[in-house]
């Protein structure tokens, strides 16, 4: 399925270097079939994409042709605290966007020394279609890893989450080598019959009820309040840009208020594990200082000793608009990942 004109295609000189890297089409078959692609991001890097007022995610897809939509900031993939980028249109536009968001958050990572997220992606692949990934005996990921230069491994079904039929499939290396296995992984998942051309939304789980995030020691609920737009508050990403449509709030564990709070919107209380206080709160308080700046919400942790009903959780409550919260809730979110991680 590879092809001759693509830049990703096979070529006894190599792969072309990173600054002559832009998409054409690839074989003619492929240049008419619709496909998508799904692939996770943190909240952060979501930002970097979406843009000040969606400028960098309307630019990427005036430049490629496919459609890019993001889960809101409250929808991570089960398991982890990031969010999901979907790809969709004709395979040479999915993989033009590739490119453009891949080198955009390589970029960023080279800019804040955070080389270990900069090499590495993770794509959510069907259950189904893992099988023609692997070949028989592990002989197609082999031809792959071979072919691309880059690591690709693929996690084991997680039977953790009723209801989720997706893997990871994490591919690691250059921006080359990614984009090699990237443009091979594609076109294996187009072969696939089973595979489906699109997805209404890039956040297919809503509705399906997953237990509490492993090594994610945090209670976190989403308030039940409709959201029609992603805001990245005031100080933070700026702007507004549309939101999926047809995706609901979905609640993950750990009860938490949400009431009228002295005319200053609402507030929601989280419970964080005592042990990563320290990491949401930041040497000197740089780090809730730099929460609450982005998100507009203003935040307040409780005293020692001072836990959610039922369980060792410090409270933490968040009070300002729907979107403020929100946006604060993800950003704490990912300081307790990392903390955990560490």
């Amino acid at each position: 399925m590879e092809a001759p004109d693509s830049p990703y295609a096979s070529s006894p000189e190599g792969p072309p270097k990173r600054s002559q890297q832009r998409s054409r089409s690839p074989a003619p078959d492929d240049k008419e079939k619709q496909t998508h692609i799904r692939f996770l991001v943190t909240n952060t890097a979501a930002g970097c994409i979406i843009g000040k007022g969606g400028s960098t995610i309307n630019e990427f897809q005036s430049l490629s042709g496919a459609r890019i939509q993001l889960s809101r900031s409250h929808e991570f993939f089960p398991g982890t605290s990031d969010r999901i980028i979907m790809i969709s249109g004709l395979f040479n536009e999915v993989i033009k966007a590739m490119e453009l968001i891949l080198e955009k958050l390589l970029n960023e990572a080279e800019e804040s020394a955070d080389a270990e997220n900069g090499s590495k992606i993770r794509l959510i692949i069907p259950n189904s279609s893992c099988g023609g990934i692997i070949g028989k005996g592990g002989s197609t990921i082999k031809s792959l890893i071979e072919d691309s230069h880059a690591g690709i491994k693929i996690s084991p079904q997680d039977n953790n989450y009723a209801g989720l039929h997706d893997r990871l499939v994490t591919v690691t290396g250059s921006f080359d080598q990614q984009m090699r296995a990237i443009f091979l992984i594609l076109s294996k998942l187009l072969e696939d019959v089973h595979y489906p051309p699109s997805l209404s939304s890039p956040f297919p789980y809503a509705g399906v009820n997953f237990p509490g995030y492993p090594g994610v020691p945090v209670g976190y609920m989403i308030p039940s309040v409709a959201y029609n737009t992603m805001n990245y508050g005031p100080n933070g990403y700026g702007g507004r840009y549309p939101s999926n449509k047809g995706s609901t709030s979905q609640a993950v564990p750990t009860r938490s208020s949400v009431a009228p709070h002295d005319g200053h919107g609402k507030s929601v209380t989280i419970g964080v594990a005592d042990e990563h206080i320290g990491a949401v709160v930041g040497r000197g308080g740089r780090n809730i200082m730099e929460i609450s700046q982005v998100s507009g919400a203003r935040i307040k942790i409780s005293d020692r000793g001072d836990f959610m009903s039922g369980t060792s959780d410090r409270k933490v409550t968040i009070t300002g608009s729907p979107e403020a919260i929100r946006t604060a809730e993800a950003m704490i979110l990912q300081k307790v990942s990392s903390s955990s991680e560490r």
